[in-house]
């Protein structure tokens, strides 16, 4: 443990973001420097907070089973080498994590059952981002080579995690993606004030550097047929996430200014990135309307800010969430309340309880408006309230609802995989489908979920494919497909 009496000395502290007025005006992550470097003047302090509490359900709260408690002491300690060891031993890409997790390890930690949690997502970006800055993350190349091949198809965070676990255990790992640049969503999903594209640079170096091979621009399925894929390769992991979006079926769907969130979103992080992207969809000057309360949605009300668009409405068809933990929702588990990101803090509304009856266009057939209306669940069914429909604006209305499970023409149908009753690939217990040597990581196998589960995932399916190529393995599989923890 860290100082036994550091929760009761110190309060809850997180780092500073830069001031709204500023950080909107560049593409810049919303923390000065860094998420990590603007925690570190009080970083001691508060990894000291990790009390003693005899079982940590941080680690129940975390799919990658992250050692919290022992990493906490360590930099209460000033051992920054030995902390990124620790984190490192549970966590391929902690500044990755440390960036984009919702943090359900601070939900289930045992100080927040009557007080504010430890700091946990801060600390360990921290950690993470200061072990690069004094060179102890280094390439761990393997010692000796299996002869076995892997084709890795998908670079989110399940394929990178899956690849470099298998690179390390000897094997020759590929890793197929049909993007331009490897990454995944990570590259053109998640905004740059989230995640600066140079942390995964650097990480995707250090896999280069161990062996791990890249092959951008590969449409697998197309470019490179399924068959063809197995007969190279020793083993396949497929990694292709959860990408086929949730529509909205409503009149007016058919008008111009109409899009998806990743078509959206792609794009406006290649431009922040310097390259040209012609006939972009832009939030410049118009009235938006964002559809889904969640993370993407998020996203693209940061994105719209910085494009300077006129409005930008967020819209949710359940009722807002309590700011405290609901008590269906007890400790440990991770609680729908109402959360407020960077980008809510920065411009927009945000309306609850509605839903939309229809789109609206003008006579160049563009959408105007929306037409909605005010619902209430009631016994489990959506009922309109009545009397309550009214317009509102829109010149550009993105769709951020969720993914539906894995695209399914192209490599999927190929390989003849089975799927489940939501529409994912069917796994075994050892992450295996349907096929022999092909393995499912990630939101094609899971169905739309969190970064940790990815990388938990695809740690997990490594190991899988390592017992399948050699008939054991030392590698760590911190979960199982049907595993769950005490998460909403």
């Amino acid at each position: 443990m860290a100082d036994p009496r550091g929760f009761l000395k110190s309060g809850r502290e997180v780092a500073q973001r830069r001031p709204v007025d500023e950080r909107v005006q560049d593409w810049n992550e919303v923390y000065p420097g860094s998420a990590g470097r603007a925690l570190l003047p009080i970083i001691t302090e508060q990894a000291g907070r990790c009390m003693d509490c005899g079982i940590p359900f941080c680690h129940q709260g975390c799919p990658l089973g992250n050692i919290i408690p022992e990493w906490n002491d360590l930099v209460w300690r000033d051992d920054w080498e030995g902390a990124i060891e620790r984190l490192h031993a549970t966590n391929n890409f902690p500044e990755f994590t440390g960036r984009l997790c919702p943090a359900p390890c601070e939900t289930a930690c045992v100080l927040g059952i009557n007080q504010d949690p430890v700091t946990i997502k801060n600390v360990e970006v921290a950690i993470a981002d200061k072990a690069w800055e004094s060179g102890f993350v280094r390439p761990q190349p393997p010692e000796w080579l299996s002869g076995r091949t892997v084709a890795v198809v998908g670079s989110g965070p399940a394929g990178l995690a899956a690849a470099q676990q298998l690179t390390r255990a000897g094997h020759t790992v590929a890793v197929y993606e049909r993007a331009d640049r490897i990454g995944g969503l990570m590259r053109y999903g998640i905004p740059e004030f989230k995640m600066e594209k140079k942390h995964l640079d650097r990480r995707l170096e250090q896999m280069r550097r161990e062996g791990t091979v890249f092959r951008a621009g590969v449409d697998v399925g197309s470019a490179l047929g399924a068959d063809a894929l197995r007969e190279r390769y020793d083993a396949v992991v497929l990694a292709v996430g959860a990408t086929e979006p949730r529509d909205l079926t409503v009149p007016g769907r058919e008008l111009g200014g109409i899009h998806q969130a990743m078509e959206f979103l792609p794009q406006a992080n290649r431009v922040s990135l310097g390259e040209t992207v012609d006939d972009q969809i832009t939030a410049e000057g118009k009235h938006v309307v964002i559809i889904g309360g969640g993370d993407t949605g998020a996203d693209c009300l940061g994105t719209s800010t910085r494009q300077g668009a006129a409005s930008i409405t967020q819209l949710e068809i359940m009722p807002e969430p309590p700011e405290a933990r609901p008590a269906g929702q007890p400790w440990p588990t991770y609680p729908m309340i109402f959360r407020i990101s960077s980008a809510h803090e920065e411009a927009g509304d945000r309306v609850y309880a509605v839903s939309t009856k229809e789109f609206l266009g003008d006579e160049d057939g563009n959408v105007r408006a929306l037409r909605l209306v005010d619902v209430v669940f009631e016994d489990g069914r959506l009922t309109e309230i009545e009397g309550t429909e009214r317009e509102i604006p829109a010149g550009l209305v993105l769709f951020a609802m969720g993914f539906v499970g894995p695209e399914r023409p192209g490599l999927v149908e190929q390989l003849g995989v089975d799927l489940d009753e939501r529409g994912n690939v069917k796994r075994d217990a050892s992450y295996q489908s349907s096929v022999p040597g092909v393995f499912v990581a990630g939101d094609a196998g899971r169905g739309q979920s969190l970064i940790v589960w990815a990388i938990a995932e695809g740690r997990a399916a490594a190991a899988a494919v390592d017992r399948h190529l050699t008939g054991s393995t030392t590698l760590p599989a911190p979960i199982k497909p049907t595993e769950r923890p005490l998460v909403v």
